[in-house]
């Protein structure tokens, strides 16, 4: 991190690692023990940590006794786990974020059953237990007042002495309508609705996107008058923000359309697509979902600007993924040309947008290293150095440099907009 110049470093709290049993075990000082260090480590090198208190992982104890996110239970749960952090690291930690990416946890654990807990339905995904169209609508309605838990915990305990902030991540893909009909533009809508707003909405105004009520009814869940009253009072700080692709989006409400993500009832019949006849959208890599569309963040960032006016935004992730193939070598992997491409075309837009407005504080790259990535594991690098699994050597490649320098031209600039 000094090589590269960064002042801030975004990592998340394993639950299971603080609150091995959650409530119904006691804390692992172990857990506390190791994220003291960390914290002080960053601290001394003049590095500020910026705190996620959940990244998908949740221990099993609270599957097997209720279903986790299922139930309203886990709200409670939640609490517990922010607390026992704040009082534990926010002395030192000044920037905090509730739950990471809850939109993509959700569609991908609860209705396409691809992740933990693995629940869904036909014709959504082949899983041995779940209900698409109803549970991912439950579980976000738990994880979005089990955020309001954690934010009001902070703002009544910890906040005025602590002195730091508190926000959520949410993950934001651009939606282009694939034609200028008006049925394509409001698919498109519809889309945002269902995707990233789906958690936005309700945690900054109190309620779902009217597209979602419409579509989903009594399928989607209501908030009580004290539930929206907490929402409201639990008002965050600033949004974090998650971006990396965009998508062509056709309307499958009133046209007849293909099956594919996006397409169903659960998603808004919204159909993403990759290509638009012979026109992609942005550049396709070999990472199914990931197209270079610097456009496309630009975009997003003017369309968050004026959806929620004023509110503060974090780029709590954007990055290239280079996906490792048996014949790739170190080398290849090292010369990440196409990573410094990408990063230079998502900054640029960045700073276009902000040119535009858009209230943008910060940008953390994903990632520092090469990690653990999901059902890809080892096989996805997102990292700005290369790790050897065998060794754990950490070799920076040609992206650190080229970020080194960029943060080297750009501190005076930086500095200047710090002071004003």
């Amino acid at each position: 991190m000094n090589f590269l110049g960064v002042n801030s470093y975004r990592f998340s709290v394993s639950w299971s690692r603080v609150l091995p049993r959650g409530r119904f075990g006691g804390v692992n000082y172990s857990g506390i023990k190791y994220y003291n260090i960390l914290i002080d480590a960053l601290i001394s090198q003049g590095i500020k940590p910026f705190v996620t208190l959940n990244h998908v992982d949740y221990p099993q104890e609270l599957e097997k006794r209720f279903q986790s996110w299922l139930s309203p239970e886990m709200q409670k749960e939640f609490g517990h786990l922010a607390d026992i952090c704040f009082m534990h690291f926010g002395d030192r930690v000044k920037y905090w974020t509730t739950i990471n990416e809850p939109n993509q946890q959700l569609i991908l654990g609860y209705l396409r059953g691809i992740f933990p807990p693995t629940r869904c339905s036909s014709p959504y995904g082949n899983c041995s237990q779940g209900n698409s169209e109803t549970e991912p609508f439950l579980a976000a309605h738990n994880m979005i007042l089990a955020h309001a838990k954690a934010v009001n915990i902070y703002q009544t305990k910890y906040q005025k002495e602590q002195k730091g902030s508190i926000g959520i991540v949410v993950q934001t893909s651009w939606f282009e309508p694939i034609s200028d009909s008006t049925e394509d533009k409001e698919a498109a809508e519809r889309a945002q609705s269902f995707y990233s707003n789906w958690i936005l909405d309700p945690v900054i105004y109190g309620k779902y996107p009217k597209e979602m009520v419409n579509i989903l009814g009594p399928a989607l869940p209501r908030f009580s008058n004290n539930e929206v009253k907490n929402l409201r009072n639990s008002r965050l700080d600033f949004v974090g923000i998650n971006h990396y692709t965009s998508y062509f989006i056709q309307d499958c409400f009133i046209s007849t359309c293909t099956t594919g993500n996006g397409a169903s009832k659960a998603e808004g019949f919204a159909l993403q697509l990759d290509r638009k006849g012979n026109v992609s959208i942005g550049e396709l890599t070999d990472v199914d979902w990931q197209h270079i569309d610097p456009k496309g963040f630009r975009k997003i960032l003017n369309y968050l600007k004026v959806r929620y006016p004023n509110i503060p935004m974090f780029i709590t992730e954007n990055g290239f993924g280079h996906l490792q193939k048996p014949e790739t070598t170190v080398t290849e992997l090292l010369h990440d040309t196409k990573r410094i491409q990408y990063m230079s075309g998502y900054l640029e837009a960045l700073q276009a947008a902000m040119r535009d407005g858009a209230n943008v504080k910060g940008y953390f790259a994903w990632s520092l290293l090469d990690n653990f990535e999901w059902l890809y594991g080892y096989k996805l690098r997102f990292g700005l150095f290369h790790v050897d699994y065998t060794t754990l050597k950490k070799t920076p490649k040609q992206s650190a440099s080229w970020y080194k320098n960029f943060i080297e031209e750009h501190m005076d600039t930086r500095d200047l907009m710090d002071k004003s």
